[in-house]
């Protein structure tokens, strides 16, 4: 088992000397909402492998049982919300809270193995945030796995890159990279999906370690059904902020593609050509011309957000 003195020392080198001797080198926020059950024994776990002097913070999402209680009782620093907003709102409250140069975010229902982050954090001299993708005999029920690969096959698209989990909630980041992303971020389940896409399309440098996940401790807080449709308006709010080419320019072609089709078909059948065809061929080019609008806002855009981050570093003490 990797001591807490061994994960110190991978992160010795990327702290540097913005870190003082009493900064945390790694913060976990774990957002959790009636995880009465199972926190405490995350929240141990957690500190057995990361050592003392990690930071743990358990932002208690509004939870009406002994959530927060248990928590502190397990050594935790708690951050309560007055009331339920939502899982990604809690994992925001943790970003802004946490002090160490690395953050690790993890689940409160124990099925995220803390025996995973030292993997995480080693891998961080290379990468600006390491996903935990699940295996494919861990990812429970057969509708959520379907789900999944469809997920992962639309982000896939989106960024031009191989997706293997889009959805897990279990990663570690560098803190100064994944603070740029807070004010993307949803209240909802769907924080992770934003927090991907967006790291892709910012050109960060992400990567996937395989992991298992373990039987949940209670039961699980995400509804098919609407947390699955607010996943993939997710996936492509992502893409037009980050890459419009990658939706309008599809949209375009099918267009283009039934305007001409109609029009040979009334003109072979007919010799004609048709308002139809004419209104399919013309919202084709509208389309492609807002897709270069919105490219070259997306591109002013991913300046500014750079220019932002490069001044509030040169502020860094």
């Amino acid at each position: 088992m990797t001591t807490g003195l061994e994960v110190e020392r991978l992160l010795n080198d990327r702290a540097g000397a913005h870190v003082t001797a009493t900064r945390p080198r790694v913060s976990v926020v774990i957002p959790a909402f009636q995880e009465e059950r199972g926190i405490g024994e995350v929240v141990r776990a957690v500190r057995q492998v990361l050592g003392p002097d990690a930071e743990i913070l358990v932002v208690d999402d509004g939870s009406i049982d002994g959530t927060a209680r248990i928590a502190e009782a397990a050594g935790a620093q708690v951050l309560s919300h007055p009331y339920n907003i939502g899982n990604g709102a809690a994992v925001k409250t943790g970003l802004r809270a946490a002090r160490g140069a690395a953050v690790v975010l993890m689940d409160g229902d124990g099925q995220h193995a803390p025996e995973d982050i030292p993997r995480f954090l080693a891998l961080l001299d290379r990468y600006d945030m390491v996903v935990g993708a699940r295996t494919v005999g861990s990812r429970g029920r057969f509708h959520r796995t379907l789900a999944n690969r469809a997920y992962n096959g639309l982000a896939s698209y989106v960024c031009a890159r191989s997706i293997p989990d889009l959805t897990s909630g279990f990663r570690a980041a560098r803190a100064d990279v994944i603070r740029r992303f807070i004010y993307l971020l949803p209240n909802t389940f769907s924080y992770p999906t934003t927090l991907t896409l967006g790291m892709f399309r910012a050109g960060h440098r992400v990567a996937f370690e395989p992991i298992a996940v373990r039987p949940r401790v209670g039961k699980s807080k995400i509804r098919l059904l609407e947390d699955g449709s607010r996943f993939v308006l997710i996936i492509l709010k992502i893409a037009t902020l980050y890459a419009p080419f990658r939706v309008f320019l599809p949209v375009s072609l099918l267009f283009l593609v039934a305007g001409a089709a109609n029009y040979a078909y009334t003109y072979a059948t007919a010799g004609r050509f048709t308002n139809m065809s004419g209104l399919m061929l013309a919202n084709s080019v509208l389309v492609f011309l807002l897709s270069l609008i919105a490219e070259q806002i997306a591109q002013l855009r991913l300046d500014r957000t750079e220019s932002d981050a490069t001044w509030e570093r040169r502020r860094e003490p």
